[in-house]
């Protein structure tokens, strides 16, 4: 079939996806005729955009005559109407509308000539000064490469979303890069898959034998591994994995495996009686983590001399109340113990323990040091004990430009007592950052609940450490009368020594006065739409929360009506649906909306948001265009458009996210469409988050057979029979 064509002049993007670039475009054609639509793909159209397309007329039942466009290019304007289009359509940073309209005034068709090279004429227009005038050339520039590379990676199936973010890794030299590696794409940039790089090295003439693309998949298969907790793979599962990753035969896996390791880009380590196969990074930081915890336990404590019973006897009196004896041992172990991990659940008073030991050694003139992984953990942690209190990163002094700490075994912290809270959310590698920049005289307290989840990041740190026996404990089991109150409390700790709380039995009997609450539920659909309703109506107008600074639904996984994304959705649009003044944005498959509660997926230190930190956006604007977040500490942070795939929607969050935090009121659903998931850790975990009050909805069904279910899938490590073996 003849390909027909169509240009002519982009009036309205009526919708633009930016992850595969399908596009809906109302178009003036250059024949005289009435405005047309043209469907496709297309890398960043914009309005006022001249455009050529190749395809065929189609009529589509509901919208009628169209053009659907197998080939879309675009150019920019010739007409002064376009122009002015054009540049007003929150392309460049520093032109809105208004500064469009008095560019094309002054300059008319000559106006982009001015921006290429004769910026400095632009300070004639009124309210452009050295600043905007910079700040529109700059902008102007970084356009003009990120759609070369838009276009180059649209052509090689990626998507155009990420161009912003591969302009910003490799700038100018972004497409030489991408041609020289390709599999370097996968490595560094988030949210691109060694598939799509190998797509484009395909395209590029790497041949599926290719040495480079061996290595280049093996590590990515090792890669993988360790985003999932593992530090490492054992040598014949790596093998297996790569040889399905990349269909060539497991011989030629094993050639490339040991060429990576002469390169020393992999090492093979047995100290499990298992080969196993770990990043280099990674073997060194077991190793270090070991010899340091060793090395701590080896000597004696430097603490002031304290006569532990009077010194206990003292603090109660201070307090205004008893330690029960469990405590008394922990507070009596940190005194003179150089090293001291102090472990239980919600409600067995670790923070009682906390506050009574630093009365006591700050009395004694002893500088303590309070960080904990996250911010809200810090702040907490701060909160409890009245003392300043960081996060790891802070207090390490993370330098985003370097990629490294500014405290290192050269520089180290300055302290005497170093006490570390939500341990069981630290990974191998900030473990091993934070013991190398521990000064020769530290004493050292991790504060952590080993039941829960481990952390998100390479590595079993705290249970490896208790489970080592090498190293001091002090586990707490008794429950407080106060804490025994709490049906949050009680009904985690029942989930943790799988049993299952009568409120999710047919025992149950209802209890307004209580703060841990069953809502059933059978089917998927009842439970999101119930939830909703609970988060925007019932809750708020029984108990006084509100639905977004104050209600948190925590769910476990991603994907499915129950999932973050739909319920994402569905919630942004029931408490925070769009209005006249209500500004919206879409990137990266997520809508985002003033108003709207948000969360850091991973860690930016140069805008110092770390992994897991929630927000609210305050403000999106189009001149120039960002987004702009307040984070808890009433912390103001700004974001372009490209960088928003370092956000995610937060009226709904996983549990893993939510570990570290603590919420007013939890939601959470739980359902038999968890099924892989439905773990008693991830239950007990998500439950816990909960301050105030706790609500779970949907099937008593799931419930008890995620307090079954014991996860026993283990993370392959060495540190623990390091440890053991020293």
């Amino acid at each position: 079939m003849q390909k027909n064509t169509l240009s002519g002049t982009i009036e309205r993007v009526t919708f633009h996806n930016e992850e595969n670039g399908y596009c809906v475009l109302r178009v003036k054609p250059n024949k005289k005729g009435k405005i047309v639509t043209i469907v496709g793909n297309c890398a960043a159209p914009k309005a006022g955009e001249q455009i050529a397309s190749k395809g065929q007329w189609i009529k589509n039942e509901q919208y009628g005559d169209q053009f659907k466009a197998e080939e879309i290019t675009t150019s920019e304007p010739g007409n002064l109407a376009g122009i002015e289009r054009y540049l007003g359509s929150g392309l460049i940073d520093g032109i809105g509308p208004t500064y469009a309209k008095k560019l094309v005034d002054k300059f008319g068709p000559e106006v982009f000539n001015i921006i290429d090279n004769r910026s400095k004429q632009l300070e004639e227009v009124d309210g452009i000064g050295p600043k905007r005038r910079k700040e529109i050339k700059s902008s102007w520039e970084k356009q003009k490469a990120v759609r070369q590379i838009m276009v180059f990676l649209h052509q090689h199936g990626i998507s155009t979303a990420r161009a912003v973010r591969i302009y910003k890794t490799y700038g100018d030299e972004s497409i030489h890069q991408l041609r020289k590696n390709p599999y370097r794409l996968s490595n560094d940039l988030h949210g691109v898959g060694f598939k799509t790089a190998d797509s484009i090295a395909a395209k590029l003439g790497v041949e599926p034998d290719a040495e480079s693309r061996i290595e280049a998949g093996i590590e990515y298969a090792l890669k993988s591994a360790t985003d999932n907790g593992h530090c490492a793979l054992p040598e014949s599962e790596l093998i297996e994995s790569s040889s399905d990753l990349l269909g060539v035969q497991q011989k030629q896996i094993e050639s490339c495996l040991e060429n990576l390791i002469t390169k020393k880009k992999a090492e093979r380590d047995d100290v499990t009686g298992t080969s196993l196969i770990f990043p280099p990074n990674l073997l060194k930081a077991e190793k270090e983590v070991t010899k340091r915890m060793i090395g701590l336990i080896s000597k004696a404590s430097s603490h002031p001399e304290v006569e532990t019973a009077k010194a206990i006897d003292w603090c109660e009196n201070k307090i205004g109340y008893s330690l029960d004896e469990g405590q008394k041992k922990a507070v009596e172990e940190a005194l003179v113990q150089r090293l001291l991990i102090i472990t239980g659940g919600p409600g067995v008073g670790k923070t009682t323990i906390l506050k009574s030991l630093l009365l006591i050694l700050l009395a004694k003139k002893v500088k303590a040091i309070l960080c904990a992984p996250t911010g809200r953990a810090a702040k907490r942690m701060s909160e409890s004990t009245g003392l300043k209190a960081s996060t790891i990163h802070r207090l390490l002094e993370f330098q985003g430009s370097k990629g490294s700490f500014a405290h290192d075994e050269n520089n180290p912290l300055s302290g005497d007592l170093f006490i570390v809270d939500e341990a069981s959310m630290i990974d191998l590698p900030l473990m091993d950052a934070f013991l190398r920049a521990l000064p020769e005289n530290a004493h050292l307290i991790l504060v952590g609940d080993v039941d829960q989840l481990p952390s998100v990041g390479p590595g079993s740190i705290l249970s490896d450490f208790i489970k080592s026996e090498k190293i001091p404990v002090a586990r707490l089991t008794a429950i407080f009368r106060q804490s025994s109150e709490s049906r949050i409390i009680g009904a985690a700790h029942e989930i943790n020594d799988g049993h299952i709380p009568i409120e999710l039995t047919d025992k149950a009997t209802a209890n307004r006065n209580s703060d841990f609450f069953f809502v059933k539920c059978e089917d998927p659909e009842q439970t999101s739409d119930r939830i909703i309703e609970l988060v925007r109506n019932q809750i708020p107008q029984r108990l006084g929360f509100d639905s977004i600074d104050d209600i948190q639904v925590i769910t476990p996984m991603h994907r499915g009506s129950l999932g973050t994304q739909n319920l994402n959705r569905n919630l942004q649009d029931a408490i925070n649906p769009t209005t006249e003044s209500t500004f919206e944005i879409e990137r990266f498959g997520a809508r985002y909306r003033t108003g709207d509660k948000v969360i850091q997926i991973r860690n930016n230190y140069e805008k110092e948001t770390l992994n897991g930190d929630i927000g609210k956006i305050i403000e999106i604007s189009t001149d120039p265009g960002s987004v702009t977040i307040r984070f808890s500490g009433n912390r103001i942070v700004s974001y372009e458009p490209g960088e928003l795939d370092e956000i995610a929607p937060a009226f709904a969050i996983t549990v893993h996210k939510s570990q570290g935090s603590e919420f007013p009121c939890v939601v959470i659903p739980v359902s038999t469409q968890h099924f892989v998931l439905l773990q008693r850790n991830l239950l007990y975990t998500a439950i816990t988050r909960g301050s105030q009050t706790v609500v779970l909805v949907g099937q008593k069904k799931a419930a008890a057979m995620a307090i079954k279910n014991i996860d026993t899938r283990q993370r392959y490590r060495g540190l623990l029979d390091r440890l053991k073996n020293k």
